[in-house]
């Protein structure tokens, strides 16, 4: 699978050096449609789609006539797709961000002795924040290339420079991506620092000098203060964030009418980042319960308010070492967050924290708590929205599982592709709880083209449908099983390549639907059939995530009845992150990860059988050979580094240090252990764009 090599960019790696998207044969396009329709659809809906399908692509007719248009439209704008799948993706999307769409990156846990500790590691983390912006401003970022299939290729960088400039500004009907202009300097900067959900401007750079990490430790500090003044605490406002785009454009709406207001909305809306001094949840800090706090911030009760989700990035430094990044996933994908937080962690190993006295800004001016003036409809508004978080919190379910048997090396060794091996692995899993294939959703980068983002690698292939059916069949040989194996990840592998070389099907069928309705023509019949909702419908959202250090990804489901599936392949063991809704009485993410766990077991010893010639002597017990969606499966008793479920619901609260302790006292160490493999970053596959969900009710 391609990986990231990094080159320092110049005036010639930009992306108008870089070739535009291609828009692929629509003959081809609707050719691929229908193989891809063939596994999910029955009968009657196939033959459906197959005449809808014939029709659209008949010569002369509509769909050559929108292809044409998309020819044009290619030779008129840098890249044709990109503001077509940005708003059918995001910002037309009405769900609220949390869970639903912003992902989160978990840092291994600290051990913080005391607020002081948490605040030195802020610093810290900001000083590297504002060293990897310089790299921005200066575009001296070296260039990603990638390695592996099509090795070579430079990709487009322009995704690093919204990481800090951009905003969504939500709307009634359909929210706007601002991106401000980066340049060195341009004017004082400042974060915003969340604190016990007050919001205070924090100066970065005052005098055009930026502040050293012991004039941010000590900024730091005052904050810490100003938020436990009791007689000064406001509104939880960062609550109204977290409602539905609708919701919370018409809140925005209500709380501009006030200029204090303004004043405070303008300073977010500006600012780098935000930093989120969390406070202690007493919760045992498991890997699922990190994951789901740095997702929700456990709601209302606490520190679901001490969020603002329209940011692109939001550190969160919990006072009990939960500590993590939140991502408003339009402005860039999961690719660029990952190099950045990677960044981040490996600053904070190798460059000690520098605290001694050095050059200072004198007298620095206090940082400046963020004032609101809230009228009786902003209550009310934030106790609904704050009912719906604790409502989403409640329903989440979550399991991170480190699965420890092995990982891509052996997977390797077997001649298959890692990604593709996982992903088979998870059409297996769902087989086994289900009974059948659903559309299946994994993002491919698309860089190698001007404003490339993403497009899907449709993985519930006939080939993987095949193979999931033999591992069921008892009277399947291991012979046919393993040719069915390498056969599906041959044919995810070829998607994949299509994918990444902009050949793929649904940025292609997307354009054709969006510049009918462009050019006020009636919605054509391909795009009201069910097999298209069917196909947009992503009941499994998977995403691969690789890291070198020791982090790891995860989201909620983009469907009620869907999962969530992010993974981190390491050289001996791979991290699955599974998110499903409780109150769906067809998933369950305990069982998903059971059965996950069971169908890579079956097929290393698929494997290691073949490759030793030795026939199938045994069989699982638990194994449903009908994939009988009604049957109940069977306790397994398997060993897991993280607690159930049903562990987790008895863990024990821990009391924390209080006070903010001796400014003086020993730096704490930064843990953040690096992966057992130091690969680089693969970027074929990356954090799964949240889009094309259906509207979930709060």
């Amino acid at each position: 699978m391609p990986v990231l090599d990094r080159e320092r960019e110049t005036e010639q790696g930009g992306s108008d050096s870089l070739p535009k998207l291609p828009v692929p044969n629509l003959e081809d396009t609707l050719d691929l449609y229908l193989r891809s329709m063939r596994p999910l659809l029955t009968e009657e809906q196939y033959k459906e789609t197959q005449k809808r399908v014939t029709q659209f692509g008949a010569p002369g007719g509509l769909g050559e006539l929108l292809q044409n248009k998309l020819l044009e439209r290619r030779e008129n704008t840098a890249n044709w797709v990109y503001d077509y799948w940005l708003n059918d993706m995001y910002l037309a999307n009405r769900v609220a961000l949390p869970i639903n769409s912003s992902p989160v990156m978990v840092f291994p846990p600290q051990y913080f002795q005391a607020p002081i500790d948490s605040l030195r590691f802020a610093a810290h983390l900001i000083s590297g924040m504002l060293e990897y912006k310089s790299l921005l401003d200066m575009r001296s970022l070296p260039i990603d290339y990638a390695r592996g299939q099509l090795a070579g290729t430079p990709l487009c960088m322009e995704q690093y420079y919204r990481l800090f400039t951009s905003y969504r500004l939500p709307g009634p009907e359909r929210d706007t991506l601002v991106a401000q202009q980066s340049s060195v300097m341009p004017e004082p900067e400042h974060i915003i620092v969340a604190c016990k959900n007050q919001f205070f401007v924090l100066d970065v750079v005052i005098n055009f000098r930026r502040l050293n990490e012991r004039d941010l430790l000590t900024q730091l500090g005052k904050i810490y203060k100003m938020a436990d003044s009791e007689e000064e605490r406001l509104p939880p406002i960062g609550l109204l964030t977290s409602d539905g785009r609708t919701e919370w454009s018409e809140s925005r709406r209500v709380l501009m009418k006030e200029s204090t207001n303004r004043d405070s909305l303008d300073m977010i809306e500006r600012c780098l980042c935000l930093v989120c001094l969390d406070q202690s949840t007493g919760l045992d800090l498991t890997d699922t319960s990190r994951a789901k706090l740095m997702l929700h911030g456990g709601g209302g009760a606490k520190n679901g308010g001490n969020r603002w989700y329209d940011k692109p990035m939001q550190f969160v430094i919990g006072a009990d070492g939960c500590c993590g990044v939140v991502c408003e996933h339009s402005a860039f994908e999961g690719i660029v967050l990952v190099q950045c937080t990677e960044y981040l962690l490996k600053y904070m190993i190798g460059s000690p924290s520098k605290l001694v006295r050095a050059a200072s800004v004198s007298e620095l001016p206090a940082p400046r708590r963020l004032r609101w003036k809230c009228t009786p409809e902003i209550h009310k508004h934030l106790s609904s929205s704050a009912e719906k978080l604790n409502r989403q919190v409640r329903n989440l379910d979550m399991d991170v599982h480190k699965f420890h048997e092995y990982g891509k090396e052996f997977i390797k060794k077997q001649r298959m592709s890692p990604d593709a091996y996982i992903q088979v692995a998870l059409q297996l899993a769902y087989y086994k709880c289900h009974g059948r294939l659903v559309s299946t959703y994994e993002s491919a980068s698309i860089r190698r083209f001007q404003e490339g983002r993403v497009d899907n690698i449709r993985s519930a292939t006939a080939e993987a449908l095949e193979f999931v059916r033999a591992m069921a069949d008892l009277k399947s040989s291991d012979m046919e099983k393993m040719d069915r194996l390498r056969g599906a990840i041959n044919a995810q592998t070829k998607y994949t390549v299509l994918a990444i070389t902009g050949k793929a099907v649904d940025n292609h069928l997307l354009g054709l639907r969006e510049i009918a309705q462009d050019l006020k023509l009636e919605k054509p019949e391909i795009f009201k059939d069910e097999a298209f909702l069917i196909s947009n419908q992503f009941i499994l959202s998977t995403s691969q995530v690789p890291t070198t250090v020791e982090m790891f990804c995860c989201y909620g489901p983009v469907v009620p009845d869907g999962y969530g599936a992010c993974y981190n392949p390491q050289s001996d063991h791979i991290v699955f992150c599974v998110s499903s809704f409780r109150d769906s009485p067809r998933t369950c993410s305990g069982e998903f990860v059971k059965f996950l766990e069971q169908g890579l077991l079956e097929m290393r010893d698929l494997c290691t059988r073949h490759n030793a010639g030795q026939p199938n002597t045994s069989r699982n017990p638990n194994e449903k050979p009908n994939g009988n969606p009604n049957e109940k499966p069977k306790e397994q008793n398997l060993e897991r580094p993280i607690q159930s479920h049903a562990t987790r619901q008895g863990d024990k609260t821990r009391e924390k240090p209080a006070g903010l302790g001796d400014i003086q006292s020993p730096p704490p160490q930064v843990l953040v252990s690096k992966a057992a493999e130091q690969s680089q970053v693969e970027i074929q596959t990356q954090v799964t764009s949240q889009g094309r969900s259906k509207e979930r009710k709060n």
